[in-house]
């Protein structure tokens, strides 16, 4: 397992096998095999936290030809990063803080009891969507927000949805987070580049690229099942509750799990909950409490 240094303590998101289809069957059921033949392994659901740093495929790199008129082989080169990435994500991380509840989180580290996550802005009201998980396993204990610039609120726990696994929180006018614009439900498309935003092992304003794999990926969170949105941008520990935005820079979903095999991180298949669901649930909860 892989030794951190300053970091603390891994947290979130949940770490899951996407076990049903749509139809309700096994996520994977491998063919029958003849006796003594070697039986592939399959994914495992594990609800624990453990030491992870991966790096899924990204928008940033790229083989290109090179032709020099001789017709030599294929060199690989680091393609340029789309500027509408840099621009999104430059956007984006302003509106992005690290969520630390229950009394034991303190300094990017956490004790029993308490937990750490990542949050969004979405109104001038200083509401920050997040995921419910984490205020879960903080014990209900106090939330306190870190914003980029470092300074720290209490937070307002607004509402909470468990099925959903959202939370709205609220800090103080002073915190002059700028809200993210959220897309147009239904405007997501397979193979859209994407960017997953947050503070994934306590490394706050973090973002990685990728693309969205799938759309409406049925996978059990929990003890409930949930439709997703399925992407290869690199999602780790920490970045639980934070947005997944597009080329706009419009939040198309929360990022909320990985699958892993046998508990060894991520794969390059991480989950998050689609901007529709999040939206109403947030205005549901944001209507109910202010």
């Amino acid at each position: 397992m892989a030794v951190q240094t300053g970091l603390g303590e891994p947290r979130g998101p949940w770490f899951i096998s996407p076990e049903l289809d749509p139809d309700g069957r096994g996520w994977w059921d491998p063919p029958e095999r003849e006796p003594g033949e070697r039986r592939p392994g399959r994914l495992l659901a594990v609800l624990a936290v453990v030491a992870v740093s991966a790096v899924s495929g990204a928008l940033a790199g790229g083989v290109v030809a090179s032709r020099d008129g001789a017709g030599g082989p294929a060199a690989a080169s680091a393609a340029p990063v789309p500027a509408e990435l840099v621009t999104a994500a430059e956007r984006t991380v302003p509106g992005v803080v690290s969520v630390l509840a229950g009394g034991g989180a303190t300094g990017g580290s956490t004790t029993s009891g308490s937990a750490t996550g990542s949050g969004f802005a979405v109104d001038d009201q200083q509401h920050l969507i997040t995921n419910d998980h984490i205020l879960a396993k903080g014990g209900g204990g106090p939330v306190t927000v870190e914003l980029p610039d470092g300074r720290r609120f209490a937070a307002e726990v607004v509402g909470r949805e468990p099925r959903s696994d959202l939370a709205v929180l609220k800090v103080p006018a002073s915190a002059g987070l700028t809200p993210l614009p959220l897309a147009k439900p239904g405007a997501t498309r397979v193979g859209e580049p994407v960017l997953a935003v947050g503070s994934p092992l306590g490394l706050a304003g973090t973002v990685t690229a990728g693309i969205v794999s799938a759309l409406n990926r049925q996978v059990r969170l929990g003890n409930n099942r949930h439709s997703a949105v399925q992407t290869d941008a690199s999602i780790n520990p920490g970045n639980s509750g934070g947005p997944l935005v597009n080329a706009r820079g419009e939040v198309v979903g929360v990022n909320t799990a990985i699958a892993t095999i046998d508990g060894n991180g991520s794969i390059g298949i991480g989950f998050a909950i689609p901007i529709d669901q999040v939206q109403r649930t947030a205005d549901t909860i944001i209507g109910k409490g202010g």
